[in-house]
């Protein structure tokens, strides 16, 4: 049976999706959307936008393949499943684990998958990539006031370190050189012992010659041991962490009900640049939270600007239906909330470009993956051209940095 995939949301539902797409193919499945017999949309709902943009994707799919069912799953289905039954009766809302097995009950009688051969590797798409994410959490314990996650997706879990290390070595072995560490609240990480920084070194030590990633961390969750895993390992955990900041002023954080201060986090950015030097530090920033002053914001912006961050995630906030931030009379009008997210993604490209061009004659290992275009240490992508083949992982003099952000060999 021919099926097509819509993702939506973060980098953990892009990992479910790629299952998904892996398990289906291995029963048999073809993933194509000319004259897909099932559409699967893998939903977000972290604001009030991705709700918005989930419902407008299942509409699609349900006006773009007529007869074909749509199988909706993700965070947005679980907290709006009757919402999405009543758009058609095509709609099947279930949950990701159920998608390969309701697929295998709507294939034609004529047309029953055909498993894939023992031993096949799993594929997820035409080309297997050479930067493959790993989740190993999910859930989280928090309860942010701007987010409904928690409620979506459950409290903290972990994958058994064991399987974590299967899963890694069959990502190796189907072509993958750099593996990502992904979670929806990944620093919470425990299994048999070991921490996040455990779980990396292991997959690290398992793995030869394969680079590991961390995906976001937040900031409560940075321990000694993982910035001592970072700065040990020469580059194979990669030098680069997503550390979540949201706002930059202590009085809007725990109006997010976030668990640090603007100086708590200022001492974390500060402790890990001394444990690891050339380390690289992305985060998100949510601008226009309800009772966020001007000062407030130059609070953020200058929070951000002594935090160096080679690359900044503006989101505007959202309303998001369910949350106490939803429920406050004293939202912000959205002239401000834009004005303040163009004023911050200007410093984005400011300090962007001064880490990049901080970087210019540094030396760091650079994943070679596809169309002439590299991925460095530090999470820049890097032009290589024909200088190696897809998958090397080669150690290379950064030179110039573009305008576009990339570098030049």
């Amino acid at each position: 049976m021919k099926f097509s995939l819509v993702n939506l949301g973060c980098k953990v539902n892009r990992v479910e999706s790629d299952t998904i797409i892996a398990q289906m193919e291995a029963r048999g499945h073809v993933h194509d959307d000319e004259g897909a017999q099932a559409v699967v949309v893998n939903t977000c709902t972290v604001t009030g936008e991705a709700d918005k943009k989930a419902r407008k994707a299942v509409r699609r799919a349900l006006k773009d393949h007529p007869g074909a069912h749509v199988l909706v799953t993700g965070c947005a289905a679980a907290i709006h499943a009757d919402e999405f039954r009543a758009l058609d009766e095509r709609v099947i809302v279930c949950g990701k684990a159920a998608v390969p097995d309701i697929a295998d009950e709507l294939a034609p009688a004529d047309d029953l998958p055909v498993p894939a051969e023992a031993g096949a590797p799993v594929r997820y798409g035409e080309e297997f990539p050479t930067r493959a994410g790993l989740k190993i959490q999910d859930g989280c314990n928090n309860a942010c006031t701007y987010c409904i996650v928690h409620v979506a997706r459950g409290t903290a879990r972990s994958l058994p370190l064991a399987d974590v290390l299967s899963q890694a070595r069959a990502l190796a072995r189907a072509g993958a050189r750099e593996i990502v560490l992904t979670g929806i609240n990944l620093g919470t990480y425990r299994s048999e012992g070991h921490s996040l920084a455990g779980c990396a070194l292991a997959v690290h030590e398992a793995l030869p010659g394969v680079r590991v990633r961390i995906s976001s961390v937040e900031p409560r969750d940075v321990t000694p041991e993982l910035a001592g895993a970072l700065a040990a390992s020469d580059g194979w955990i990669c030098r680069h962490l997503h550390l979540p900041l949201q706002a930059g002023s202590t009085r809007v954080l725990a109006d997010m009900a976030r668990p640090y201060t603007a100086e708590e986090y200022r001492g974390i950015v500060e402790g890990l640049y001394q444990a690891v030097p050339g380390l690289s530090l992305s985060t998100d920033i949510i601008t226009g939270f309800p009772g966020e002053t001007e000062e407030d914001f130059q609070a953020t912006l200058d929070l951000a600007r002594e935090c160096r961050f080679s690359k900044i995630h503006v989101f505007r906030y959202s309303k998001r239906a369910g949350t106490p931030a939803a429920a406050r009379t004293d939202q912000i009008p959205p002239e401000v909330v834009a004005d303040r997210a163009h004023r911050l993604a200007a410093l984005a490209r400011d300090l962007r470009r001064e880490a990049g061009l901080a970087r210019e004659g540094t030396v760091e290992r650079v994943l070679v993956e596809s169309d002439g275009r590299g991925t460095s240490e530090s999470y820049f992508p890097v032009e290589v051209g024909g200088i190696a083949p897809r998958g090397s992982l080669i150690d290379l003099q950064l030179k110039a940095f573009t305008e576009e952000g990339t570098f030049r060999l």
